[in-house]
């Protein structure tokens, strides 16, 4: 499929009515897709505006329906929300990786399914929607797909991880658990981080997330969902 029938597939599907398309096709192209072709863009440009909107537009959100709320909690609630597993849903929700366009490799690896991948075009699509239909129209599709996400976050428990998890071991323990990063990859502006957290130099569980903080925090929520760890622990 090429790129130009890829975004009018994701537009009418998602009945959405973009001035250029183009800005639609750039943000479904992954940077494999574009090496394997030399000259041709990439989303990441798009990608890099789009968590910016999506930031502003979550931030906003909280602050107009949680009055009742301090600073420390919608920034929690924030973080919970904007983050690769919701982001992930929200893709996979809009079937992302249908419309992706990736460089053969990339595609016959599972990039279509990769956690990354599928965060990063969401972005770049919320990044495309701004530019071409302005900040209501974002607005709307963000919140249309991220609303019960943020109302389930606010309502429930979006309690720091390592924080809980820290508590627990310090408890029953002089000894405290370690984070470290395991991997890294993408450009600068567009990093991925695997972070594993330990006790006694034992892995406990390891998560990923598009920052060193939400990494670590994802490893600690597995930490703590995980029975035979805790029962060990405590």
């Amino acid at each position: 499929m090429s790129s130009r029938h890829s975004a009018h597939a994701f537009l009418v599907d998602n009945q959405l009515q973009f001035n250029d398309e183009e800005l639609m096709s750039m943000a479904l192209i992954h940077p494999s897709y574009a090496q394997e072709r030399s000259a041709l863009s990439n989303n990441q440009r798009l990608e890099f505006l789009g968590d910016a909107v999506l930031d502003f537009v979550v931030a906003e959100y909280l602050y107009r329906s949680f009055a009742d709320k301090a600073e420390g909690d919608l920034t929690q609630i924030r973080a919970r929300v904007v983050c690769e597993k919701a982001l992930v849903e929200m893709g996979n929700r809009i079937d992302i990786g249908k419309y992706l366009l990736l460089g053969r490799g990339e595609d016959m690896s599972g990039g279509r399914k990769r956690k990354s991948i599928l965060a990063d075009t969401v972005e770049a699509v919320i990044g495309a929607i701004y530019l071409d239909q302005g900040l209501q129209c974002t607005q709307d599709f963000i919140l249309k797909h991220l609303q019960p996400v943020i109302m389930q976050t606010a309502m429930g428990d979006y309690q720091d991880y390592k924080s809980r998890l820290q508590e627990i071991v310090q408890a029953r323990s002089k000894d405290n658990v370690s984070y470290e990063i395991l991997n890294e990859n993408g450009p600068a502006h567009a990093k991925s981080f695997e972070a594993g957290v330990f006790f006694k130099s034992e892995l406990l569980a390891s998560g990923h997330g598009k920052s060193k903080k939400e990494a670590e925090q994802n490893a600690a929520e597995k930490a703590l969902a995980n029975g035979v760890i805790m029962e060990r622990l405590s």
